[in-house]
């Protein structure tokens, strides 16, 4: 794979891409946390999705280790893995490919097709994860502050989700709290969520889309 698109996107905007050996290289130094199926993972510059894929294929292999046996658990979980993967992106090519990228992958390893309302929530997941938008004035390619939805799984096929700006999440990093995206974050009132979402089954997750367009 080439590690440049063209010469003007360099100029432009610093357009590299890393290569699989440095990735695996990269992600082997946060081996654990890369391999953890709830482990929270945010690329400011995700591109197509180098980083992200390898993460999500650790966290889905890990899901097969644990949950191989029970379809239920398995299909579940695997959602978890991909709720808990995101990305800001500033070229809208680079976020489209990357958001197929990660739903290829997650429909591959679960055997999914395009009507499977897992696929849908799956869809709607990383529409929500994959931001088109500047990482650095934390703003997304409509002018809007980016949002982030924490997701959670409270077990028996439902998940519970709150919005986070992050411009937020970003001032939980520079107060010092320990621990990856979302950590600690109901410590302090300024991390309060902007909007907490009933629980959710993954039909009413695939369903969201249709709603919020309506």
């Amino acid at each position: 794979m080439s590690l440049i698109k063209s010469k003007q996107r360099i100029a432009d905007h610093g357009e590299v891409f890393t290569p699989a050996w440095m990735v695996e290289a990269m992600l082997d130094l946060v081996k654990g946390e890369s391999e953890r199926i709830d482990s929270r993972f945010l690329e400011p510059a995700c591109g197509s999705g180098n980083f992200l894929v390898r993460v999500l294929q650790r966290k889905l292999t890990a899901v097969e280790l644990k949950f191989g046996k029970s379809d239920f658990e398995k299909r579940h979980y695997a959602l978890l893995a991909l709720m808990c993967t995101y990305g800001i992106e500033l070229l809208a090519d680079n976020i489209a490919e990357c958001r197929a990228n990660l739903l290829g992958i997650f429909a591959e390893y679960l055997k999914l097709d395009e009507q499977d309302d897992l696929y849908q929530a799956a869809s709607y997941v990383l529409s929500q994860n994959l931001v088109h938008g500047d990482a650095l004035t934390m703003c997304a390619a409509d002018g809007q502050p980016i949002i982030f939805a924490e997701w959670g799984y409270l077990g028996k096929g439902k998940y519970q989700r709150r919005d986070f700006r992050f411009s937020s999440l970003s001032k939980s990093s520079m107060l010092g709290q320990q621990g990856s995206l979302f950590a600690d974050i109901a410590k302090h009132e300024i991390f309060s969520p902007i909007k907490t979402y009933p629980p959710m089954s993954v039909r009413e997750i695939a369903t969201t889309a249709s709603k919020e367009s309506a």
